[in-house]
């Protein structure tokens, strides 16, 4: 205990001391508001560390050389909000395909387009599943605190170490700017996970042959003796493109099934008096801190409703809200934008469960009093 910092900081700070706990020696981007601070801060703590800093001249360039750190063997980063966010996806997908480890920072604002650049939004969650194009491979979270970000952004890193594949971090205006207090752990308490190296002297190493009876390669550094190719083209496990029908047919089944099979280690969530609820909540992101606030002054008011607040948006908490849905029959999804995870929660319940949505997007927080409001008139 007497190694853990108390600190007063800001979201943005906790995501970059997140990453730094987590082992990123690499972060490329470009400043974009209201995730700018990130870039900042990394610029000023990774020279100190041997770490590696550089701007890129746009959004396209630093997913692109986000990538290349990855393949040179740092744990590499970079941050955006929606606009650049969208520019990122060719590359988020090469990423996807080649399976190289990184970690997207999208601290989200009001869109579409440039819309407000200093104002909340939860615009970009359907993004995170489909921004790419073409079958592949999703793991998004989304904190609620500043506490949670500096967890979430260790979590991040160490799941794209694990499975060899880009992950999101879904931050919000708000979770990314706002400042607490927080309790950072001493570095023993930290778990931290790197990549699978393979074996040094391997001869018939190959950049996308999983182990046996695994489904993630081993992945070797440029410069460290082996000799494998990539490419955003479909590719065998050496890595050389190839129009093989059953070769690609394999690849693309891999790479999603090694996030399928794997979804029980990936999924987090927190609940709160669900067990008798009448309504539940689901909520994620800053949205989830009025939803608790909205769910505590319900239960004064006699109302039986409680919270599910999902940690890992992407893949979604299906198994968990097909079982809460046994014994309640009614779903309310606050978020802001006009309707983008409640189409997920309306896929899962499949007409099980009465589901309502509360969307906002003047740039405002979604208030507890609002949610409050929609709790009453959907009980």
């Amino acid at each position: 205990m007497k190694n853990r910092k108390v600190k007063l900081m800001q979201g943005n700070e906790a995501c970059v001391e997140g990453a730094l706990a987590a082992g990123m020696k690499f972060y490329a981007g470009y400043p974009i508001t209201p995730s700018t601070e990130i870039a900042e801060i990394c610029a000023q703590k990774l020279p100190q560390i041997g770490g590696k800093f550089i701007q890129m001249e746009d959004e396209i360039a630093g997913m692109a050389a986000t990538i290349g750190g990855s393949l040179a063997g740092l744990k590499s980063m970079t941050a955006t909000s929606g606009p650049g966010f969208s520019l990122k996806q060719e590359n988020i997908g090469y990423a996807a395909l080649a399976e190289i480890p990184c970690v997207i920072i999208d601290v989200q604002r009001a869109g579409p387009s440039t819309g407000l650049p200093t104002a909340p939004s939860q615009g970009d969650i359907m993004q995170a599943k489909w921004g790419t194009h073409g079958d592949h491979p999703v793991i998004a979270l989304s904190p609620t605190s500043v506490r949670e970000t500096f967890d979430l952004t260790i979590k991040a890193f160490n799941l794209a170490e694990k499975y060899r594949t880009p992950v999101f971090l879904m931050l919000d205006e708000i979770v990314g700017h706002m400042r607490e207090k927080i309790e950072i752990p001493a570095e023993d308490e930290i778990e931290v996970i790197d990549r699978l190296k393979p074996e040094v002297g391997d001869t018939n190493y190959m950049a996308y042959r999983p182990v046996e009876g695994g489904l993630v390669p081993p992945m070797a550094a440029f410069g460290e003796g082996f000799s494998f190719h990539v490419t955003g083209l479909m590719h065998d496990e050496f890595g050389f493109p190839t129009n093989d029908a059953e070769v690609s047919d394999n690849l693309l089944r891999r790479i999603m099934k090694k996030i399928d099979v794997n979804v029980n280690d990936i999924i987090m969530y927190e609940e709160e008096q669900v067990e008798d609820a009448d309504l539940i909540v689901l909520a994620y992101g800053g949205t989830a801190r009025s939803a608790r606030s909205a769910v505590k002054k319900a239960r004064e008011l006699g109302l039986k409703v409680g919270l599910f607040k999902a940690l890992t948006i992407w893949p979604s908490p299906e198994k968990r809200v097909k079982e809460l849905i046994s014994n309640t029959k009614k779903i309310l999804v606050p978020e802001l934008n006009l309707g983008q995870y409640v189409l997920e929660v309306e896929r899962i319940v499949a007409g099980q469960a009465e589901v309502s949505h509360l969307g906002k997007v003047n740039g405002e927080a979604i208030t507890p009093e609002e949610i409050l409001t929609k709790i009453r008139e959907v009980l």
